[in-house]
């Protein structure tokens, strides 16, 4: 499918936030070309001279032209707990809000939280993300059927077992069956391993789902190093810190995701720059459930470190708005190293639509994109900063969102399920 933009004066921030106005391209050798701006499947634009294979006409007089968010760390189905436990510290709130919850997990609940996740999601521009979850073929299935991409990983824990159901084994095997069948849309959709933790997994537990990933190819996915405690207590029992511990045990693999790093020494920083590995941050979390502390990002890019970005779930977050969790990253890095410079407006969009190749577009009429400044030049800060309503989103060549308006699942629908679950089942709690 293509997509053609209509009207002069569109606005247009591809990959390295170069601003392209009256459909000027910027083509992949760099040369300055004029045509129509067509999106192929891929997310790659080209120029021609013709509207041959053009299914839609956009008007772009409006719209700012980005490539999408990307959603690193999710728990998508938690949106079942947003507001919940508000004020509690972090053991108090596992213990009292969200284990007793995911007692009472049911493959329904999850496809009700997943469907909301995934609506709230398409709204705010975000067309990817890396989830950990229980029943990972009903989080696979919704991401599937509402045009989203995503590496859905299978929990796996020894301790805290929280879902009565599966011992570290049988949910391994699950996962294991799951990555062999593959998703029904397996150019977007693909199963991983989501060990929780280092202090939640027992070493062979830890060593097979690495062995599993090195047979099969999918990713690792896993907590590290999100607390002092959950760093202090590995060190007592190993020797080691986590990631130190993780390497000892030869548990990487290639692009491995470490959700959090809050708590990471320079010698780990560098072994996950050695393993490829991607390390998410995820500062809101980090600081609602008063963490102490959040990934250090220039010390992680200095290592080579490929870093990035993730909301958490709506539990610990409240929100899975991707916009609005790049602007806290940029500011509470800045006030960590009391540094202005660090995450300017285009680093801190790269970091947060980095890998996309599906696009989305923002309302201009919007008030908070207001003043536009001389060529546009304010529309990246205020986009970050202030926000604005998201309007359209494409994905692999498929239209998700149109004029503000959801297509691909219906979204009063799926609230008034939320709704519903929550009464029903969750109102004891």
């Amino acid at each position: 499918m293509r997509i053609k933009i209509d009207k002069r004066n569109v606005i247009i921030m591809d990959i390295g936030l170069r601003r392209i106005i009256n459909t000027t391209l910027l083509d992949n050798d760099g040369i300055i070309k004029k045509g129509n701006f067509l999106i192929n499947k891929q997310g790659d634009y080209r120029i021609s001279n013709g509207d041959e294979d053009v299914i839609e006409t956009i008007d772009g007089s409006n719209r700012l032209f980005t490539r999408s968010l990307q959603n690193w760390h999710t728990h998508m189905a938690m949106i079942l707990n947003r507001s919940m436990g508000e004020g509690l510290p972090l053991e108090e709130w596992l213990q009292k809000s969200i284990w007793p919850v995911e007692k009472k997990l049911t493959k329904q609940f999850v496809e009700i939280g997943s469907k909301a996740a995934a609506a709230e999601l398409i709204s705010t521009g975000t067309t990817f993300a890396c989830d950990m979850y229980f029943h990972p073929e009903v989080v696979g299935k919704v991401i599937s059927d509402t045009g989203l991409r995503g590496i859905i990983c299978g929990p796996i824990t020894d301790f805290p077992f929280t879902s009565n159901e599966q011992d570290s084994d049988s949910a391994l095997n699950q996962v294991k069956n799951l990555i062999s069948q593959g998703s029904s849309a397996p150019e977007r959709v693909e199963y991983g391993i989501g060990n929780h933790s280092v202090y939640a997994c027992s070493e062979e537990t830890l060593r097979k789902a690495s062995e599993i990933s090195k047979k099969t190819g999918c990713k690792l996915s896993i907590h590290t190093s999100e607390t002092r405690q959950e760093v202090a207590d590995c060190h007592a029992s190993t020797g080691m810190y986590p990631i130190e511990y993780l390497d000892s045990i030869d548990y990487f693999t290639e692009g491995t995701v470490c959700a959090h790093c809050g708590w990471v020494t320079k010698k780990e920083m560098r072994l996950l720059a050695s393993h490829g590995a991607h390390a998410v941050h995820c500062p809101t979390s980090n600081q609602k459930l008063a963490c102490g502390g959040t990934m250090s990002y220039p010390a992680m890019k200095e290592a080579g470190v490929d870093i990035r970005l993730g909301t958490d779930g709506a539990a610990s977050n409240n929100s899975l708005d991707m916009r609005a969790e790049a602007k806290t990253a940029s500011l509470i890095q800045r006030h960590d190293h009391w540094d202005a410079r660090i995450l300017n407006p285009t680093e801190t969009w790269n970091l947060a639509t980095k890998g996309s190749t599906d696009w989305v577009t923002w309302d201009l009429d919007d008030i908070r994109m207001r003043p536009y400044g001389k060529d546009g030049r304010r529309l990246l800060s205020n986009l970050i900063y202030s926000g604005a309503k998201c309007l359209d989103v494409f994905v692999n060549g498929e239209v998700l969102r149109r004029n503000g308006v959801t297509e691909s699942l219906n979204e009063q629908k799926v609230a008034i399920e939320l709704e519903n679950a929550i009464t029903d089942y969750y109102s004891d709690i």
